[in-house]
């Protein structure tokens, strides 16, 4: 039988990038998925995909979980629907800015962290009482080398990621005795992201995949979304607490990454 057949996920911001990769991993192991994004057409687009690719039941919610209402009824909505969630997976991130600490602003850091802490937190809290009756659970937070190497001229989703991380640790601690566990996953993955950040900078994206110690950046699917399978199955069923990097080893030694700040760009984008 596959490792997570008929079990129910969450997963926030799976219409691209590591999300739609997680989703799609988790869909080929059976897993009915709640796809969500803010945007409509890719979230539609790869509950499509989802079920004529690996014949699996979903259910697409669109919308922003930085609103704490829609937040909680992500996983509402999947019990309601199900009658269970097994996985939470928080992986959505929307906006953010390259510019250097002086320049950012109350509201930028606000905005790190209502999607990074308040997101996560909302749809932790809303899953602890499910997985509880049900007899356990599966919490996954995708975080970031950003925030535990310090990376240039992102403080406020370094932040974000971070309190994200530290509230993974604590709910590790305290729900381990109703069997749901809680890890963070820092990946390192050519997604729609990492296109955009090496199409402002070029030479540092090269420079980042040339210093990897694999060579390469992960595939959002068979890499970042093994691991994730991993976490959400019955294979990590004595895991919890821990941050399992999945970079190829990028934080070993850090990584070259220098992004040009927004204050020092000649066209100003």
């Amino acid at each position: 039988m596959s490792r997570l057949q008929d079990r129910v996920a969450v997963i926030t911001g799976s219409g691209a990038g590591i999300g739609k990769g997680i989703a799609r991993r988790f869909a080929a192991e059976g897993c009915r998925i709640v796809v969500n994004d803010i945007r409509e057409e890719p979230a539609r687009a790869v509950a499509r995909e989802l079920a004529e690719d690996f014949g699996v039941d979903t259910l697409t919610l669109v919308g922003d979980v930085t609103d704490r209402d829609f937040a909680t009824g992500l996983v509402a909505e999947a019990v309601d629907h199900w009658g269970r969630i097994d996985v939470l997976v928080n992986n959505a991130w929307g906006g953010g800015r390259t510019n250097r600490l002086e320049n950012k602003t109350d509201a930028m850091f606000a905005h790190g962290l209502n999607m990074g802490l308040w997101a996560g937190w909302w749809t932790m809290r809303a899953a602890f009482e499910p997985m509880r009756d049900a007899g356990g659970g599966s919490i996954i937070n995708i975080c970031s080398l950003n925030g535990v190497n310090a990376h240039l001229y992102t403080a406020e989703y370094n932040v974000g990621k971070e309190a994200l991380r530290a509230l993974t640790r604590s709910a590790a601690r305290e729900w381990a005795e109703h069997q749901i566990r809680a890890n963070v996953i820092c990946p390192g993955a050519k997604t729609e992201a990492f296109a955009a950040f090496a199409a402002a900078n070029p030479e540092q994206a090269a420079a980042a995949e040339a210093n990897n110690p694999m060579g390469r950046m992960g595939d959002p699917e068979t890499d970042i979304g093994g691991a994730a399978l991993f976490l959400a199955s019955d294979d990590s069923r004595y895991v919890t607490g821990n941050t399992l990097f999945v970079g190829g080893g990028s934080h070993i030694n850090g990584v070259v990454w220098r992004p040009v700040p927004e204050e020092d760009r000649e066209d100003g984008a």
